[in-house]
């Protein structure tokens, strides 16, 4: 992991050095060439803290759900296995490609798409919607138009669950995947959202790492 991880900081460092904070996704993915091991958040199985919340929640699994920045589409299938009309999407055409190999049968809707020029179709279209660690390799100065972005694609009464690294506000930002701070998450609730639940925890990683998994709704 900490190689795919520092070949990914390489890259990344190298197209924002050079204004472009996009390009290095579709590097990392075409280099890799099939191998999911050099991609530092293919874990080839859905996000434990998405499968969680379904597990413990009643909640309605129906309508139409949206993985932002959908990696390799482990998320995006279990979204569709529970029952939602998946549309799944990463700014690496290469991404997109690999998921469709994986899951040849997938009922999930891949495309290929930038959440900063995403489908006029998308506005308050979806039900649903999962963001994962996505914007913890974003530069500080893109989050707040990602996260506005994001809600805009959030349906009325719809929710939007979001888990990410998080740091206390006087923390050092330190490497990519930088962690966010409580009051990043601000935006969303200027954006016209509520936040419903916040829930501050260390995972199970060795050594463990603070995340936070939060809903918001419309």
């Amino acid at each position: 992991m900490s190689e795919s991880r520092n070949r990914a900081r390489t890259l990344a460092q190298e197209s924002i050095d050079q204004g472009d904070f996009r390009s290095w996704f579709e590097k990392l993915y075409a280099t890799s060439e099939g191998d999911a091991g050099q991609v530092p958040w293919a874990d080839l199985i859905p996000n434990p803290h998405l499968v969680s919340w379904f597990s413990d929640k009643a909640l309605d699994k129906t309508g139409r759900a949206l993985v932002i920045a959908c990696g390799l589409g482990d998320d995006a299938e279990l979204l569709a296995d529970l029952g939602f009309e998946v549309t799944a999407f990463d700014i690496s055409p290469t991404c997109i490609e690999w998921c469709k190999k994986r899951y040849p049968d997938s009922k999930v809707d891949y495309q290929a798409a930038d959440l900063f020029a995403k489908p006029a179709s998308w506005e308050q279209a979806f039900d649903f919607i999962f963001e994962a660690n996505t914007l913890q390799v974003l530069p500080e100065s893109e989050q707040p138009e990602a996260l506005r972005q994001i809600a805009s694609c959030l349906a009325p009464e719809g929710d939007l669950l979001l888990c990410a690294r998080l740091r206390d506000a006087d923390d050092h930002r330190g490497e990519l995947p930088w962690p966010l701070r409580e009051k990043d998450f601000q935006i969303l609730v200027d954006a016209g959202l509520r936040k419903e639940n916040w829930e501050d925890f260390f995972d199970n990683e060795d050594p463990p790492v603070r995340r936070v998994r939060t809903l918001y709704k419309r």
